[in-house]
């Protein structure tokens, strides 16, 4: 089995409070993602230095293979002791996946992960083991596509308090109202966010507590290959076009003189769209047999662009944006990126477009093509997805 992990990480600050005492930091490598939620002793500067350096500690050394005990060491010599308290404190959970569907999970006086499997609560059996005199929550378990991981600080418990609630509320009630409030196109993103927006219900808006959730849901990995404009080397044409046409998930071709490249390749007719697709400032789709979506380059680009850089930014925006049905270009590719796969890998051809150079007044020079896709790939990732660039 091989999965895919997509993660999402957001926060409510302690009312009045310019910095959050928790932090998540999230790491991948070769074979696991690792994601370490910390919430610091206390809040404001003192707790977001305590938690800052937590989870970049123990996500380094667990991303290097270093054991628990060692990790718990290094945090417990490293440290600054509050001269209040007299002490050096963080509460932590470390969450380890493996890409074989492995789960390694460490819990430090802190809430318990909750782990969902599709519209039920899931289950798995926690030891408790010391290291450096803390007791640690430890367990190993299986997760498959479809399964969620959510960690959250106690602030999410603790929300309510003496108002709304009185004792705040326990990880059955937050379990339960997870499961009646997911949809069916519900990702990291949403499944965050649907938690902080209850807490700061309960909170009334003015949280007393810093409030974290992070959550990994587990999918079966889907990479989409998109092409945008021709190679350097015109011997490279039909090198690239064959990697396009070996990649297992949907394909996307960008540009004009891309497109001719792939039509002579397959030896299809490239088809213009009727003028449905077409709207004031994205040219229509065109579609060629063989290729999922066959669009205008610079245009059409440069408005998907725009449209995943508002999902990033607004979460009204995104889930508006995900349930919207449209025809035109650049709504198709941004949305494409977004909802039908987990990784995004571009072949970015360098060569000056020769469509351009007849003409005054170029809509997008080589350089300005090449950060336009990186900016895009930086969207991508905001919003989950591993993304890939690789230059002809």
């Amino acid at each position: 089995m091989n999965i895919h992990v997509e993660t999402y990480t957001a926060s409510l600050n302690k009312k009045y409070e310019e910095l959050c005492g928790d932090r998540v930091k999230i790491v991948r490598n070769a074979d696991s993602c690792i994601l370490v939620l910390a919430d610091g002793l206390g809040s404001g500067v003192k707790a977001n230095i305590l938690a800052t350096l937590t989870s970049e500690i123990l996500s380094t050394m667990v991303a290097e293979g270093t054991t628990i005990e060692e990790a718990i060491q290094t945090i417990t010599a490293t440290l600054p002791v509050c001269r209040e308290r007299g002490v050096a404190y963080s509460t932590f959970i470390i969450v380890q996946i493996f890409y074989d569907g492995r789960v390694y999970l460490a819990e430090y006086d802190s809430p318990d992960v909750i782990f969902l499997q599709g519209s039920r609560a899931g289950t798995f059996e926690r030891e408790i083991h010391v290291h450096s005199e803390k007791k640690v929550r430890e367990a190993h378990f299986m997760v498959e596509p479809g399964d969620r991981l959510i960690l959250f600080s106690d602030g999410i418990v603790h929300a309510g308090v003496g108002s709304i609630l009185n004792f705040g509320w326990d990880k059955k009630e937050i379990t339960q109202h997870l499961l009646t409030m997911q949809h069916y196109n519900d990702n990291a993103r949403t499944t965050t966010w649907n938690l902080l927006h209850a807490v700061n219900d309960l909170y009334q808006g003015l949280p007393g507590d810093d409030s974290t959730v992070a959550v990994a849901h587990i999918l079966e990995p889907k990479e989409t290959m998109m092409m945008v404009g021709p190679p350097v080397n015109k011997e490279d044409d039909e090198v690239v076009a064959r990697k396009l046409m070996s990649a297992t998930g949907k394909k996307i071709v960008c540009g004009g003189t891309t497109s001719q490249i792939i039509s002579r390749y397959l030896h299809e007719e490239i088809k213009m769209d009727d003028l449905l697709s077409f709207t004031g400032d994205v040219p229509p789709i065109a579609r060629i047999k063989g290729i999922d979506l066959v669009t205008e380059g610079a245009l059409t680009i440069g408005k998907a662009l725009q449209y995943l850089e508002e999902c990033a930014k607004s979460r009204d925006y995104y889930e508006q944006f995900i349930e919207a049905d449209r025809n035109d270009g650049a709504f198709l590719l941004a949305h494409t990126l977004l909802c039908d796969c987990t990784a995004v890998h571009f072949l970015l051809g360098t060569a000056d477009n020769i469509a351009h150079a007849s003409i005054n007044y170029s809509p997008i020079s080589l350089s300005q093509k090449i950060k336009v896709i990186e900016k895009m790939g930086e969207e991508l990732k905001k919003l989950g997805k591993i993304v890939t660039i690789e230059k002809f």
